[in-house]
């Protein structure tokens, strides 16, 4: 697999930071999570003036072979049909990220049939489908590395284009069983405060999802690295994600994550190369029964809870307003001495 180079973000700028914040014309931590968003920019980018540039959403999408049983109320097409909204400009996260000015790119990283060339949409397939992990592993391990140098690649090109502030969504029938796996396995929380209702299965769908996982984890009986937990039970889409986040890191990049599946991704990642936390805000906490867990596992602390639970990056693209403001406040703010007012 290929070696990234993840450093800890600098605390130079640290002691600056916390002085430029402390005096803007406010109490002491009036702003609350918003100054330790604008410390952890400052730092990450090691400056007392950050900037969000480019900001763009890479949602990548993947069919799996899982979905033969049964463990999702939507069929397998909608995958196909999800991208194809997306790519008319139809979907929620094109509304979002619209209204905020975030750029929004299309992968297809393994949906069953292919698709007209579009100038938002990158083909990166790796096959049109997983395999059904209940009767085989759902890509080979060569798969599995393919997919994140792929994610990696397409990272680095966005990076190259300008853009420092990226964050993933993603898009595919039947991968929050893929997610829930990944999560029990290399957490070791239970499977059933892993497994939730997906896109809306009903308590039999829920009870069925989790015999199918249950059974399927048992069969495939693996050693809990994460590129054989990925390579098992994960979809091309997560695998991408994952290699998406290192690269990310590797570059500096400001990292935004999203729902239940993306941090099942970066979870992934982060078992891989645990400084990648630096680098990530968690913007919201999905409503998906296993994401509140995958957050704690991760010491992570969400920005808000809309109860939202689609996916797609919109957590993402809902929140976005708060980086700004944490970065504007910092940059644009009054302090004490240039306003003339007086300090306590």
């Amino acid at each position: 697999m290929k070696k990234f180079n993840i450093e800890p973000i600098s605390t130079d700028k640290v002691s600056e930071l916390q002085y430029t914040i402390d005096n803007k014309t406010k109490p002491l931590g009036a702003l609350g999570r918003l100054e330790s968003v604008a410390k952890q920019i400052g730092c990450l980018q090691n400056t007392l003036s950050p900037s969000i540039d480019k900001p763009t959403i890479i949602v990548f999408a993947g069919d799996h072979g899982i979905t033969a049983e049964g463990i999702s109320p939507y069929p397998q097409e909608v995958t196909r049909q999800m991208v194809l909204n997306f790519l008319a400009g139809g979907a929620a996260i094109n509304v979002f990220a619209n209204q905020h000015q975030i750029a929004l790119k299309i992968v297809d990283a393994g949906i069953i049939d292919n698709f007209d060339p579009h100038p938002n949409l990158i083909n990166a397939k790796i096959g049109l489908c997983t395999k059904n992990f209940l009767i085989e592993p759902a890509m080979t391990v060569e798969e599995c590395e393919q997919a994140i140098h792929k994610g990696a690649d397409i990272v680095a090109q966005t990076h190259a284009e300008g853009c420092n502030t990226i964050g993933f969504g993603e898009m595919g029938i039947g991968n929050t069983s893929s997610s829930a796996a990944l999560m029990h396995l290399l957490t070791d929380i239970p499977l059933e405060a892993c497994v939730g209702s997906g896109t809306g299965l009903d308590d039999n769908g829920v009870k069925l999802k989790m015999h199918v996982l249950k059974k399927a984890i048992a069969a495939r009986n693996i050693t809990k690295t994460p590129l054989t937990v990925l390579s098992t039970f994960g979809g091309f889409e997560i695998a991408m994600m994952v290699g998406a986040y290192l690269q990310a890191a590797e570059l500096k990049m400001l990292i935004l994550v999203d729902g239940f599946i993306a941090t099942a991704a970066l979870l992934v990642a982060v078992k891989l190369y645990p400084k990648l936390l630096d680098y990530c805000i968690f913007t919201h906490q999905s409503q998906e029964k296993g994401h509140q867990k995958l957050l704690q596992a991760l010491k992570a602390q969400p920005l808000c809870h809309l109860e939202m639970r689609l996916g797609e990056g919109t957590g993402i693209a809902v929140t976005f307003p708060i980086i700004i403001a944490a970065v504007n406040f910092l940059n644009e703010m009054a302090s004490f001495e240039t306003a003339g007012v007086s300090k306590r």
